[in-house]
């Protein structure tokens, strides 16, 4: 493949057992479901199939974004990829909805106020971050760490979460604060681009299933 590609792909973590259970995660740490190692090692496959290789790779703190990593590095056949974990990638922190089931917030806060709260781009749950707060830690990150060796011709994999992959794919695909609170991310779908050297969009695949 040649070095020209400047081949970005990121991947949120397959299912967790709080996703499974519709449990506010965050920085919490649960591993991946049954479903969400079929998930990603289903991504992994994905990759594969489509002769993709990577240089280096970058995931978060915690478990379930590692091991998503780690069984899709497995199915390329890259075990020992150069990876680096830092929590500027971790999910959204919920604050005092972590660990909470969705429904039971909903009854003790409001089906509104929890819908502002998942959905709007700037108003943070208690104690927690907003999308707005983790754009603004996941865009540094990316900026100084992730981006460098995209432009330089290496081949790059993330595997993160959905809000903080949300901050990437804002930025990637032009969105604005209105449009990116209501996209989804579904779990262990490779989102494949192919960067321009001024760092935008040359295109943009979506290996889903």
């Amino acid at each position: 493949m040649p070095t020209a590609d400047r081949l970005l792909v990121l991947v949120r973590h397959g299912q967790s057992d709080w996703n499974l259970k519709n449990l506010f995660t965050g920085w919490k740490d649960p591993d991946l479901s049954p479903k969400g190692v079929e998930e990603a090692t289903a991504a992994g496959q994905r990759l594969k199939a489509q002769g993709l290789s990577f240089d280096l790779a970058f995931t978060s703190a915690l478990i379930r974004a590692q091991n998503t990593l780690k069984l899709v590095l497995g199915e390329l056949g890259q075990p020992n990829l150069a990876t680096t974990a830092d929590q500027a990638l971790n999910e959204r922190d919920y604050g005092d909805l972590s660990g909470l089931n969705k429904d039971d917030a909903r009854k003790r806060w409001g089906e509104e106020q929890v819908h502002i709260w998942r959905r709007s781009y700037d108003v943070a749950p208690p104690a927690g971050e907003s999308l707005k707060d983790t754009v603004a830690r996941v865009l540094p990150y990316y900026c100084q760490h992730i981006l460098p060796p995209v432009l330089d011709g290496r081949r790059v994999l993330v595997a993160a979460h959905g809000n903080s992959l949300r901050a990437l794919v804002m930025v990637l695909d032009r969105l604005t604060p209105k449009t990116i609170p209501s996209m989804e991310l579904d779990t262990g779908v490779p989102l494949v681009y192919r960067l321009k050297a001024d760092s935008t969009v040359e295109s943009k695949v979506v290996l889903g299933a």
